[in-house]
């Protein structure tokens, strides 16, 4: 699921699958991350990779709370964040949180009020254990725990029961400022069948709408664990049928709710094998 080495043949102890408590320390951190969000951007903005790939003061700071409050509360497992790399677990056995603190920072930066805080557990292997993923402008958080369904503030959710295409939402992102490999394909062939496309601009909040029942199908060319292990995980939870099945680092991810997802993969092989 990550660009990690598996360890399949590792137990992990009681303390680290205590994940009622972590979802306690997950939410309280999504509540401040969500009201530092709401803030207006300060500071300076700056590029990262190239131009459309950006970081702001906000993004810096979300994320080194977080990863001071998890080492607190969690002093054996490991961090991976998006502006500030990898902190190894302390032991080879403990699990490792994910975290983006605003996924979708160009929206942000620009003032477009969709943009989310995004956070998860995983064992050592990649398999999520927990997700959340928080809507700081509709005051909505995703949550999930792995077997245990999944919620929006606190209410369990679905995914959409259409069993078809036509006349739904299909969600998608860019590589930052680029289409990926078969999308213009892709969009082309939902466009044929009247299904709505919709770039919104954060890759976990898209990914979540699957859970909540609002998009019938969303997609993603490149999936990294930061931003999309917590939303696949909730959508996973609320009934989605993700393919692959287990997402790989870098590769390509789509998520259907249960009765398109025949007539979506069938399409998706059309698509992504050309």
């Amino acid at each position: 699921m990550n660009d990690r080495d598996p360890h399949p043949d590792q137990d992990l102890n009681d303390d680290d699958l205590d994940l009622d408590r972590a979802l306690t320390v997950a939410t309280d951190l999504a509540a401040w991350a969500s009201e530092a969000i709401r803030r207006p951007p300060g500071g300076e903005v700056r590029e990262k990779a190239s131009p459309a790939d950006i970081v702001t003061q906000t993004d810096e700071t979300i994320e080194a709370h977080v990863r001071s409050v998890l080492r607190t509360a969690f002093p054996t497992h490991g961090i991976e964040g998006e502006e500030y790399g990898t902190h190894e677990p302390a032991t080879p056995n403990a699990p490792y949180w994910v975290v983006d603190p605003v996924d979708g920072t160009t929206n942000y930066a620009h003032g477009i009020g969709w943009c989310s805080f995004s956070l998860g557990l995983a064992a050592p292997d990649g398999t999520p254990l927990l997700g959340l993923v928080a809507d700081p402008w509709r005051g909505e958080t995703f949550t999930a725990i792995r077997g245990r369904g999944a919620h929006l503030n606190g209410t369990p959710i679905r995914a959409a029961t259409h069993t078809t295409l036509t006349g739904h939402a299909f969600l998608t992102e860019w590589a930052a400022h680029a289409h990926w490999p078969g999308l213009d394909a892709l969009l082309a062939a939902l466009s044929a069948r009247h299904c709505t496309a919709r770039v919104m601009g954060s890759t976990a909040l898209s990914l979540a709408q699957v859970a909540a029942g609002r998009a019938t199908v969303a997609a993603i060319g490149e999936f990294h664990a930061v931003d999309g292990l917590p939303a696949y995980l909730i959508a996973t939870e609320a009934g989605a049928v993700a393919l692959p099945r287990v997402p790989a680092y870098d590769e390509p991810l789509l998520l259907s709710a249960p009765g398109v997802a025949e007539e979506m993969a069938e399409l998706w092989r059309t698509i992504t094998s050309n």
